[in-house]
Parts: structure tokens; sequence; C-alpha cells
């Protein structure tokens, strides 16, 4: 159903109530302005459906925090659960790592609402291990207001995966993740403020911690919770602006360098002006034909998918 270059949604709302976190279909939507989105899916096993990734054959993995699952959708909309066996915890975020950036098998990465993140390496759709490689993000709160890590990206070019740390305001990357082992990172976040973020910026132990490391903290980031990778390595991150401020500006973008010291490139930008904050969730980012860089985002508050151009 499927057209090359279309955008995936999750749906993290139902319609019926727009009750957060009941949530149940995956749509697809033809990026043409006007472009009337089509049903891919709808499952109960989908319920929270919150992030998702596109597997190498465009079969969809899809995070479902309330059905606490990892449903696998086939490209003709069926919906499988290869996953069932594996013990989430109410999965947040996820990224697809093919086979060519990992050293061996292609790789699905989960993160959990618990603060965790699982590695499940694939032949094709099939799962080869389980692994937790990552514990101890703070976690807290529900749909409304969750803290987390989110916003998976996987760099192919090294092997980095990227995570965005709601309770800390951080970005984190994962450096030379495919080789990461079992509780290989413990992330030491401190999370007695969790009723009250920021928490303090992680650090860690574990016999990989020397991979990771916060590449970008506090500043413009207000609980950032999405992130998407752009053509230079970069990344786009969006704000939730959970518990924001008065006098905090909401709905903001950041451009994250992982090379630039401190992180932080240029100034942030607002994708909506209407004073409501929370209107930022869902990003991606790719290139048009000339190589220039396109960004699409949803707006909460006008339930419209827009797209950022340079």
């Amino acid at each position: 159903m499927i057209t090359a270059g279309d955008l995936i949604v999750c749906n993290f709302n139902d319609g019926a109530t727009n009750t957060q976190g009941l949530g149940t279909t995956i749509v697809g939507l033809h990026p043409t302005a006007g472009a009337t989105p089509y049903r891919i899916a709808d499952s109960p096993l989908l319920q929270g459906c919150n992030s998702l990734t596109m597997l190498s054959d465009d079969s969809i993995s899809a995070a479902a925090y309330s059905a606490n699952q990892n449903p696998l959708i086939a490209p003709n909309g069926t919906v499988n659960t290869p996953f069932s066996a594996d013990t989430f915890a109410r999965p947040w975020g996820q990224a697809y790592a093919s086979a060519s950036g990992q050293s061996g098998s292609a790789a699905l990465y989960i993160s959990n609402a618990d603060g965790s993140i699982d590695r499940i390496t694939l032949s094709g759709d099939a799962q080869n291990t389980f692994t937790q490689i990552a514990s101890g993000f703070c976690a807290s709160g529900a749909p409304g207001g969750i803290y987390a890590p989110a916003g998976l990206t996987y760099d192919a070019s090294n092997d980095t995966l990227y995570i965005v740390d709601t309770s800390s305001y951080s970005v984190v990357a994962f450096a030379n993740v495919s080789s990461i082992g079992a509780d290989g990172i413990v992330v030491q976040g401190q999370c007695g403020a969790t009723s009250a973020p920021p928490t303090p910026v992680p650090t860690f132990s574990g016999a990989s911690a020397s991979s990771a490391r916060a590449i970008a903290n506090g500043g413009p980031l207000i609980a950032p919770l999405s992130a998407a990778l752009l053509s230079d390595g970069d990344l786009i991150v969006a704000n939730s602006d959970i518990g924001i401020s008065a006098g905090q500006m909401p709905n903001l973008v950041v451009e994250v360098s992982p090379v630039l010291a401190g992180g932080f490139v240029g100034q942030p930008v607002q994708l909506d002006n209407s004073g409501t904050p929370g209107a930022l969730f869902g990003i991606a980012a790719t290139v048009d034909g000339a190589g220039n860089q396109l960004v699409y985002f949803n707006d909460d508050n006008t339930n419209s998918v827009m797209l950022l151009t340079k």
C-alpha cells in the first residue's frame, strides 16, 4: 500500500475521544500538499503506538506503549507479533539499523518507559537475539507527560545510536552501538528528581561506558522528545514542552551536532507560534532530488503534518 517517499504516522491518541495512549492506527501520507491520509493498519496490538521505524523490506516496526508490545506490520497492513516472547517495559522509542551499518546482523533498537534500551538482532524479519544493552535512564509519568529515553536515531555511517533523554533535557550518543553487550551501559541518571525534571545530566558506567556520552544538555532543550538525522550528520531535536515554565518559548526545534563543543548549532526555530505548548511529537528528515534538506513534523495544535524547507 505504501508508495516510496510516503510518510508513515503512528496515532498515539484514539480518534473517538482523542485520549492519549489509546490510539491503535498507523496511517500513510503522500508528501504533497492536501494529501489525504490512508490507513495502513488498525489493531489493539498497536494501542499507544508512539514511534515507528521501517525495515529494509518495508515492514514497519512499531512501539506500542499501552499494549506493551512491539508489533511488526507487513507492507500489506497485516499486524504480526514476532517479538511477543520478549520482555518489554512500555516501548517508547525505536530505530532500525541495517546490516550494512552494523557489525553483523541488522537490528532494532527499542527504548522503554522504565529507562532501558533493548536490541533485537534480525535475519530478515525474524529475531536472532534479544539483549538489553542499557538501563538507568530516568523515567516517570503517564501519557501526556512521559519522561523516558525517546527519539532514537541511528547513524549508519558511524554505527552510533542517538537517544533523546527527556528527563535530563539531554541528547546522548552511544558510539559503536552494535558492539555493546548485555547490560553494557548503566546510566547514572540521579533520578530522585523525576517528579520535577530536569534531572542531572547523566553519567555512565558498565563495560561499554566509554561508548556513551551526552552531546547536548539544557539550554533550549525543554523535555525533548523526538529527533531525526540530518544529511550532514547533525540531529534535529523537537521539544515536548512538558513542564514548560512561564517565559520559555514553546514548540522549538534545535539542531544538535555530535562533534561541536556544547552540541548546539545556531538558534532554535519555533515551528508553531500559537502560544500553546506541546505541538511537536513526531519528526522525520530526508533530502529532495537536488540534495536540499527537508524536515517533516506534526503539529498537534492543528492536527496536521507540516514541511520545513531551507
